[in-house]
């Protein structure tokens, strides 16, 4: 390890530690914010702008088609910022991946409407979407590795890693008060042009990303590594080959979390709004109050991983959202504004269970070496299987059965795939990080 870091004092390290948990976590909400205002404008605006001549149901399908884009290329980010972030480190991918993110929020912003250039819209939509989901894939790993290797008590990773997961709720957040203040703002033009303007705005906060970002030093792990020249030449594919089993589970814990977000957090809007007419502004206002109340749940989960186990901790939270989901639903149709508030704002807290120690859960079962790679690889493949595709199903569910205890039914299979894979993951809760 180079003086920059073998040489610092105990108290320098821990003011290093502070501003590398900091950057990860301002930059991490700032990327979630511009991956979730998509997310939120998808069910409220997307079909009607960009599919309008579609049934009202296949329209919303076609609009959940393109936000899906972006959770496919989110591997794609994993592999390509995974390699770099291993081979040249966290701090290098990291700026990279918020510059990518932050320009193509931007300008989903100026995309012209089915109306101005027919369904070229919807294309240039789809393209932005996917270079989001490139930049958002390969963010999660090295922010969970700028704070977590910066950590050297075994006793804390569970909490040190889990600030930057406090990013999605901060993002979450965000993303809904914007679209909540320009829809009071632009009243009935939200439509025409008010939802445009949020995503204007993320350059702002992409800009103060990258200035905090800048300013701190690169991990103690990739430091160390590059100066005893272990650093992996093709990490991508030489995790792949010496970790299939820990990428693949990495994955499959990810369903009972991964998968139940979306719907809580996206399709909600759609089936809230358009199914039982609830008024738009009472659901952003209810997904606030559940983010904020994350802002306590996921450290808080984070710091029981440390003290019980990761894998303990998951596991309670896989078995309580496969029981949650019918009560939500239970909830959502009761039609009282009163449950379906609370039903809205209390769907997080089983996510938050899972969410909390998932970070150090995933990034631990890697070697230095490896570990952007691995984590991100493992993290993201979710994405693909349950991140992306879950508003669709839960959609494409709703229209086949009739009900949305069909959608439960399915939150509930995706938790029992996760019961078994993180029975099966390895937890290193506690024991030293192996950086070869």
């Amino acid at each position: 390890m180079d003086a920059r870091v073998e040489g610092l004092p105990e108290g320098e390290h821990r003011r290093q530690l502070r501003r590398a948990v900091i950057a990860s976590t301002i930059g991490t909400s700032i990327e979630w914010y511009d991956f979730f205002l998509y997310s939120t404008v998808t069910g409220l605006v997307f079909a009607k702008l960009f599919f309008p001549h579609s049934d009202p149901l296949v329209g919303t399908l076609e609009a959940f088609a393109v936000y899906a884009v972006g959770f496919a290329a989110r591997p794609v980010g994993a592999a390509i910022f995974g390699h770099y972030g291993d081979r040249i480190g966290r701090k290098a991918a990291l700026i990279a991946t918020l510059m990518l993110m932050g320009i193509a929020t931007f300008l989903v912003a100026l995309v012209p409407t089915y109306a101005s250039i027919g369904i070229w819209g919807a294309i240039i939509l789809t393209i932005l979407r996917f270079i989001q989901g490139v930049g958002v894939g390969g963010e999660w790993g090295g922010s969970v590795l700028l704070s977590m290797e910066w950590a050297r008590s075994n006793q804390s990773r569970g909490f040190i890693a889990s600030w930057p997961q406090f990013g999605v709720p901060c993002g979450l957040f965000l993303a809904n008060l914007a679209v909540l203040a320009f829809s009071h703002i632009s009243g009935d033009q939200f439509v025409a042009w008010g939802w445009r303007i949020p995503f204007a705005l993320s350059i702002i906060l992409v800009a103060i990303g990258l200035y905090i970002r800048l300013g701190i030093l690169e991990t103690p792990t990739f430091v160390n590594l590059q100066n005893r020249e272990r650093l992996e030449r093709a990490p991508v594919s030489a995790v792949v080959s010496a970790h299939p089993r820990e990428i693949l589970l990495s994955a499959l814990v990810r369903m009972a979390e991964q998968a139940p977000f979306y719907i809580f957090t996206a399709f909600v809007f759609a089936y809230a709004v358009g199914n039982l007419k609830v008024p738009r502004d009472f659901v952003l206002t209810a997904v606030l109050v559940a983010a904020v109340l994350s802002f306590v749940t996921i450290p808080l989960c984070g710091h029981l991983s440390d003290r019980y186990g990761r894998r303990r901790v998951y596991l309670v939270g896989a078995a309580v959202t496969g029981v949650f989901g019918f009560l939500y639903f239970a909830m959502l149709n009761s039609g009282w504004p009163g449950l379906i508030f609370l039903a809205i704002v209390v769907s997080l807290i089983p996510h938050d269970i899972m969410y909390g120690p998932q970070a150090a859960l995933i990034a631990e079962a890697f070697p230095g070496r490896l570990r952007y790679s691995g984590a991100s690889l493992g993290y993201q493949l979710a994405s693909v299987i349950a991140g992306g595709p879950a508003p669709l199903i839960a959609t494409w569910l709703f229209a086949r059965y009739g009900t949305s205890y069909a959608i439960a039914a399915y939150i509930l299979a995706c938790s029992l795939v996760s019961l078994c894979a993180t029975w099966l993951m390895p937890d290193y809760t506690g024991k030293p990080l192996s950086e070869s």
